[in-house]
């Protein structure tokens, strides 16, 4: 289940309009660069304005010889779109993006990211130090009078556009601000301590940390100016941390905290998931935590009718789900995220006909594209897909092949001598490894290494158990790494006693959750394996 523990770091909250009303409701970067992109058709309102945003900026003392902003227009598709700008000999810059709508962005420099909120009009001046982009971050308004802080409150003097232009720079202002007071402050963040309390002491933190924000955003908006979109997406970004937080608090604490069982919650903890208005709210619709709260409530709701993760109708039951429960636009993104999980976990035969149906969610072919060409990626890497064979050498000098372990379950691990993590879950594996002794399972430890006598050292030294083999040239460009879609140390996955895919991304080892999942893998290969269908030649 993915948490707002997460993506929480770097999403907190905006700012908005003065007059809105605050409720009371009790979360690697893949690019393509864009030169001189047409922007999309924009609404009447929105094409008066320009139906673009403009940056223009000093920075003081540069690191580096460009600046870009960052778009992703496409919820579904992890690449973004990179706008890049040179710096000149001042520290002078200027961008123009094509947005068609108000849009969360970045401003990237360096290594450094901050977030950004524009839509067509926004026209603002950005400057900073190129050795502190977030600590001194700060905007102003083009062509808008200065000293005008009284002027804006009284709305006088001041163009539509102008007032368009100091609402945008008000905004990213606010963005720095609470930046600096939720995300760079400890105290309000989710970390390692706060996981592991208890029901009461953890709820009291989220009711804590809510209250500060939306204290925060409404100071603020009784001083500042926003647009009403800024203002809906920043107050569902306060909603929606707080949500996402509390209905995901007793799966990551189970992960986490592998002393204990699964923490038991209050017979009502869960009621706040009644509330009106929570599942289906439009004016959330900017807020990327709104998103990931629907489909964690996906999970945790389909969890509770019993089906789980390694059920064969899981991602169906998902999909149904979230197709009866979800109205409006948002829907089609949610049950585009649900069929992405499936092409990665889920069955061939059952993702095909679920990505058909959507097409029914889709009328303006805006997700479907996106989704194919994610589906013919994945195809053949699923759960029920042939587990491609290999023959590897071993630590002690023999040859071993996938297939040799036929009607055994296979617990794969790819991992790395020299990486940090590998390096932590070795005693892990260990573990787990004389919990399964005698059972019919086998654990292929299949090392990444370019150095060969380096891995070979520390199997000996240390006697690690299992199989331990090694990839010829070792590396993430290898021929296997390839053909298991490895993006990364350490990667497990689980292979059935008939060679496909079980699991391609099991519990880590150091879950406690990792023996239950094992333990349910047992004898499941033939119920996957029966929902696809594959060419002779795969089979």
């Amino acid at each position: 289940m993915m948490s707002s523990f997460i993506t929480y770091a770097r999403r907190l909250v905006g700012a908005a309009l003065v007059l809105a009303p605050l409720l009371s409701h009790g979360q690697g970067r893949t690019t393509t660069t864009v030169v001189g992109a047409a922007a999309r058709k924009a609404p009447a309102t929105e094409a008066a304005l320009g139906g673009k945003a403009t940056l223009t900026g000093r920075i003081s003392g540069p690191t580096t010889d460009s600046v870009a902003i960052s778009l992703r227009e496409n919820p579904l598709d992890p690449k973004e779109k990179l706008f890049r700008a040179k710096i000149g000999d001042k520290g002078e810059f200027r961008l123009t993006v094509p947005v068609s709508g108000p849009t969360k962005a970045d401003l990237v420099y360096g290594d450094d990211v901050a977030p950004l909120f524009l839509d067509p009009g926004t026209d603002i001046e950005v400057r900073f130090k190129g050795s502190d982009m977030s600590g001194t971050l700060k905007f102003k308004a083009n062509d808008v009078p200065t000293g005008l802080a009284t002027k804006l409150r009284n709305g006088s003097n001041l163009t539509d556009e102008q007032r368009h232009r100091q609402q945008g720079a008000n905004a990213n202002n606010y963005l720095v601000e609470a930046d600096a007071q939720f995300v760079e402050n400890d105290g309000f963040q989710v970390l390692p301590d706060n996981i592991q309390l208890y029901e009461a002491p953890f709820l009291s933190f989220l009711e804590y940390r809510r209250k500060h924000q939306f204290e925060f955003l409404e100071d603020h908006a009784a001083k500042q100016s926003f647009t009403q979109d800024f203002y809906n997406y920043a107050h569902a970004e306060v909603v929606y941390a707080y949500a996402n937080d509390r209905l995901t608090f007793q799966d990551l604490r189970e992960q986490v905290v592998n002393t204990e069982g699964r923490l038991k919650m209050a017979p009502d903890y869960y009621n706040f998931l009644r509330e009106p208005g929570l599942l289906n709210d439009p004016n959330a619709a900017q807020s990327e935590l709104y998103h990931e709260f629907l489909l964690n409530y996906v999970h945790f709701a389909v969890a509770q009718d019993k089906h789980q993760r390694t059920d064969p109708d899981f991602y169906p039951a998902s999909y149904a789900l979230a197709s009866k429960k979800l109205t409006g636009p948002t829907r089609a993104i949610i049950l585009g995220r649900i069929l992405q999980e499936s092409f990665r976990f889920g069955h061939v035969k059952q993702s095909a006909a679920m990505l058909a149906d959507f097409r029914a969610y889709d009328a303006k072919n805006q997700y479907f594209p996106t989704l194919q060409a994610d589906f013919d990626r994945h195809k053949e890497f699923a759960i029920g897909a042939p587990a491609p064979d290999f023959k590897l050498a071993t630590a002690a000098g023999d040859t071993v092949h996938l297939h040799d372990f036929a009607g055994k379950l296979v617990y794969l691990n790819f991992w790395k001598s020299t990486n940090g993590l590998c390096l932590r879950d070795l005693a892990y594996a260990q573990e787990l490894m004389r919990k399964f002794e005698g059972k019919n399972i086998t654990f292929i430890n299949i090392a990444l290494d370019e150095n060969e006598q380096a891995w070979r050292s520390l199997v000996m030294a240390k006697k690690l158990p299992g199989v331990q083999v090694r990839v010829p040239g070792g590396g993430l460009r290898s021929q296997i790494a390839k053909e298991y879609a490895l993006q990364e140390v350490p990667t497990y996955m689980l292979v059935g006693e008939d060679g496909t895919f079980l699991n391609t991304k099991p519990k880590r080892l150091s879950s406690r959750a990792a023996i239950d999942e094992i333990n349910q893998s047992f004898g499941k290969a033939s119920t996957y394996t029966s929902a696809i269908d594959f060419p002779a030649t795969k089979k």
